[in-house]
């Protein structure tokens, strides 16, 4: 599930992380609480100067007003995930702007894509590749265990960086779709191949790379897409790091 206005809640935890972000696990569960949304809020305004309109933080500000005037919690509490895991954003760098991904228990939650201000103006002509945006991913999602839809995603992407329909032997996509399969049979999210672990060097990985452009975002959004239950892109993952890349080099153009 993507961000967005915290539902009504429907029982008297009130409203919790997985009614407003694609989280899994205790974290989902968990209730949101003020001090919960003033971590996030710090955290946003560290690195990117100031709380994000519709961002993460605002979104918790609101599901934990929410909470609090309905008595769920108060003021002063904050919830397990975010107290005893905290929050980070981290900041990605890559030709012509920057990524910056919101993470609540080592979950990403938020994606928002910057351009340079003119003063950090990139050499003309220069754009991200197919390659470079899933490396992006691989430092975004770094920990997040290869799903089907992931693996779906890398092959669309190498599909289209390659101009072959066919899985190269070896390659990314042939690593991820593997490591997906596997990932199925396990049950420890510790023991499970991470995204970072195959899209580090993603780049050397493919026989040929080009430059992303909106249709190759398309195919390899829709990839992902098709492939989740709830047919929704993940936050700093594959199909959210190629989509920002191709914003970014059409604002090159």
């Amino acid at each position: 599930m993507s961000q967005g206005q915290p539902r009504r809640p429907t029982n008297d935890q009130g409203v919790k992380y997985g009614d407003v972000f694609d989280v899994k696990g205790d974290l989902a569960g968990q209730t949101i609480a003020p001090q919960d949304a003033a971590l996030m809020q710090s955290a946003e305004t560290m690195v990117l100067g100031q709380t994000q309109r519709g961002g993460p933080a605002a979104v918790m500000q609101s599901a934990s007003r929410q909470n609090e005037l309905t008595g769920v919690v108060g003021h002063d509490q904050a919830s397990y995930a975010p107290a005893h895991h905290g929050v980070t954003v981290t900041e990605t760098i890559v030709p012509g702007g920057r990524i910056i991904t919101e993470f609540i228990s080592g979950q990403p939650i938020g994606h928002i894509m910057e351009t340079d201000a003119p003063r950090q103006r990139v050499p003309e002509g220069t754009k991200i590749t197919i390659g470079e945006a899933l490396e992006t991913a691989g430092l975004t999602a770094r920990d997040k265990p290869i799903e089907r839809s992931d693996a779906a995603a890398i092959q669309a992407a190498e599909a289209r960086a390659t101009g072959m329909n066919a899985t190269v032997p070896g390659g990314v996509a042939a690593q991820a779709l593997a490591a997906a399969d596997a990932n199925a049979r396990g049950t420890r999210d510790e023991d499970k191949t991470k995204l970072r672990d195959i899209l580090a060097d993603a780049t050397r990985k493919m026989s040929s790379d080009k430059a992303v452009d909106r249709d190759d975002a398309a195919r390899v959004v829709g990839a992902e897409i098709r492939n989740k239950l709830d047919m929704t892109t993940s936050p700093g993952g594959v199909a959210a790091s190629v989509a920002a890349a191709a914003r970014l080099n059409q604002e090159r153009q």
